[in-house]
């Protein structure tokens, strides 16, 4: 897998990464690196945080360090390889290694409880899902802002770690079981969707198109960050569209996606999320590869706009999810 730069075309988002055991953290913060199962969940990881991006580590309830990615790779072979063992889930008994793979340049270090009111944000999503279960959590740039003057200042890079020659390899996604392989295939599921239609919204051009064919006026893109998945007593929005800075009050836009045919159900849905953040909420999206007649028929009453995405990449076979975000397109249904 070629090098990616640190030009990245987007803001850095900020991730708290989930660390197992207190062993594989030590191993994380000695080499400066961050690894993911060979799961699905762990290939969408990987697709979430880029180059650039800063990550903190999170175990304990505490959040350790501030580290930027500097690269990333998906290694073969990651079972015989060094820092961290084999992982075997009790609940399913399945075993996994840890072939994706983040490098990181330390930029603070600290080791902060989560119940400070700066990482309130994430400290929600913790309890409203009853625990970590998920392999990271996306942070708003307010947390960054915070987390960015907490602690000292790192002196120097990480101790390198030598795994000596390997082969890696580009995670691809597929809607064909048969050609399904994980790590290096895996399925092509809502949060791949929900990942590559974040990454598209991250560029201002890509949401002030979408803003203007809702006709929705008041405010610049760069004022807005678009989020992962955030918890709510009423389940998970897919994507929360949230003022970046709020003053007084903060605008806030779930977005619910899915991969295909939108039911009423998932109206009914958005809907209960948007009455949830109340006030600071004026419309919903719900972005579907297509539409219920009954979901049409509805939307608007319910205050939420319709999307539509295509793909150009052909999920019969394996597309990388690079291939899967440029061919991306997102239309609204109905202006």
């Amino acid at each position: 897998m070629p090098t990616e730069s640190l030009g990245a075309t987007h803001r850095p988002s900020y991730f708290l990464i989930s660390v197992s055991t207190r062993e594989n953290l030590e191993l994380c913060i000695k080499h400066g690196l961050a690894g993911f199962p060979s799961g699905e969940s762990g290939a969408w990881t990987f697709c979430e945080i880029q180059n650039g991006d800063f990550v903190s580590f999170l175990y304990g309830a505490r959040a350790h360090n501030l580290y930027q990615v500097t690269n990333r790779e998906a290694v073969r072979g990651a079972e015989l390889l060094p820092p961290w063992k084999l992982l075997t889930f009790r609940e399913t008994g399945r075993t996994y290694s840890f072939p994706f793979r983040l490098h990181l340049q330390p930029i603070r270090l600290f080791n902060e409880l989560l119940v400070r009111a700066e990482f309130a944000y994430v400290a929600e999503n913790l309890l409203l899902r009853g625990g970590y279960s998920k392999t990271h959590f996306q942070a708003d740039q307010t947390i960054l802002q915070s987390v960015s003057e907490m602690g000292a200042l790192a002196q120097g890079a990480a101790m390198p770690l030598s795994i000596g020659e390997h082969a890696t390899f580009i995670p691809r996604f597929t809607r064909s079981k048969q050609l399904v392989k994980t790590p290096e295939v895996s399925r092509f599921k809502e949060p791949i969707l929900q990942s590559a239609i974040r990454r598209h919204l991250m560029s201002e051009d890509n949401l002030q198109a979408l803003l203007s064919s809702f006709s929705f006026e008041g405010i610049r893109p760069r004022e807005l960050e678009i989020l992962g998945e955030k918890a709510l007593p009423e389940g998970h929005i897919d994507l929360l569209l949230k003022q970046r800075v709020p003053l007084g009050s903060g605008l806030k836009i779930p977005i619910e996606v899915k991969t295909k045919k939108a039911q009423p159900k998932d109206l009914d849905q958005l809907r209960g999320y948007m009455d949830e953040l109340r006030g600071e909420c004026p419309i919903g999206i719900l972005i579907a590869g297509d539409f219920n007649r009954q979901v049409i028929g509805n939307a608007k009453d319910a205050k939420i706009k319709l999307v539509t995405y295509e793909l150009n990449s052909d999920l019969t076979k394996t597309p990388t999810f690079e291939e899967i975000h440029n061919g991306l397109t997102l239309k609204a249904v109905g202006g």
